[in-house]
């Protein structure tokens, strides 16, 4: 091979031969600058063919690497998927609230169930530490079943038995798959069972016959902030479109904020929360008996006391 370099100084060219087939001729072209071709027999090749030569040729060596019994993983699964899901509409939209019950942190996805399944979200599900937490009923006279958004989650080991202990006075309820619907980009999964809780009275139908807030129970502020900043992580549309699918909203409203009168200090969403309430109107139209501890229980003193 012989190789033609050209000199800077005097513009001409040198040839190194190694063999008498091939050489490397080198032209200068500009200041400083060589064009480099590779001639062998009378052929010329380009630098750009030599390196597509040399890619074929390492390309070839791979296939030698490649184990030829090498198994094919396209479409193969994890082991081990989940193979239950628990929807949450109320207080399990909450990361912080879901994982406290599960001991770890538990993913969930975005989702919504439609008014095929039949229920509305509303404040029906009387708690024994005396509040009234959110819940699904059945609608009532001139009422048609809503849309429910929420979250979707997976249920392994004995994580379900410790969401039963949780949801005390609720009954968990299969939700067809065709009734939910993922409303971002994460699909829901390809398999499993679909569980959602529904408050139910002693022998009774779930979603059927539950009462409705009081003096005795009344809705929690602090209970609201924890759906509502839950419903927030996804997104402020989200939050909305969960108050607006709420009813039963009631006079019978305790702010038990921490440092209620300045709720800042402790919970920094809490104007957003507030902002989202005003704008929703049958929440917006209760907001004006919603009152600090105080006044609470003068106020309901009667009520409370029969």
């Amino acid at each position: 091979m012989t190789h033609a370099l050209s000199d800077r100084r005097s513009g001409t060219d040198r040839c190194f031969q190694s063999s008498s087939n091939s050489h490397l001729v080198a032209k200068r072209v500009g200041p400083g600058l060589r064009s480099y071709t590779h001639e062998r027999r009378g052929e010329r090749v380009g630098a750009g063919d030599m390196a597509r030569r040399w890619l074929i040729a390492l390309g070839a060596a791979f296939l030698f690497v490649i184990p030829a019994g090498a198994k094919d993983w396209q479409g193969v699964m994890l082991p081990d998927q989940p193979t239950e899901f628990i929807f949450g509409y109320g207080s399990l939209i909450n990361s912080a609230s879901r994982n406290s019950t599960a001991g770890k942190m538990i993913p969930a996805i975005p989702v919504r169930v439609s008014a095929a399944f039949g229920y509305i979200r509303a404040w029906d599900d009387r708690s024994t530490s005396g509040f009234t937490a959110l819940g699904l009923r059945k609608p009532g006279a001139n009422e048609k079943a809503s849309t429910i958004n929420g979250v979707l989650y997976p249920v392994e080991g004995g994580d379900m038995a410790k969401y039963d202990v949780r949801e005390q006075g609720y009954r968990r309820v299969e939700v067809p798959r065709d009734e939910i619907e993922p409303v971002s980009w994460q699909q829901l999964p390809a398999t499993g069972m679909i569980w959602v809780y529904i408050p139910i009275k002693a022998d009774g139908e779930p979603g059927v016959g539950l009462p409705v807030a009081s003096a005795e129970f009344p809705l929690l502020e602090s209970y609201i902030d924890v759906v509502v900043e839950g419903a927030l992580d996804y997104g402020e549309s989200f939050a909305r479109e969960l108050l607006e699918t709420t009813s039963d909203w009631s006079n019978y409203w305790l702010n038990d904020r921490e440092l209620a009168r300045r709720p800042w200090v402790y919970n920094p969403a809490s104007s957003q929360v507030d902002a989202l309430l005003m704008a929703t109107s049958e929440a917006a139209a209760k907001l004006k008996w919603r009152l600090f501890p105080e006044p609470y229980a003068i106020h309901w003193a009667a009520d409370k006391a029969q």
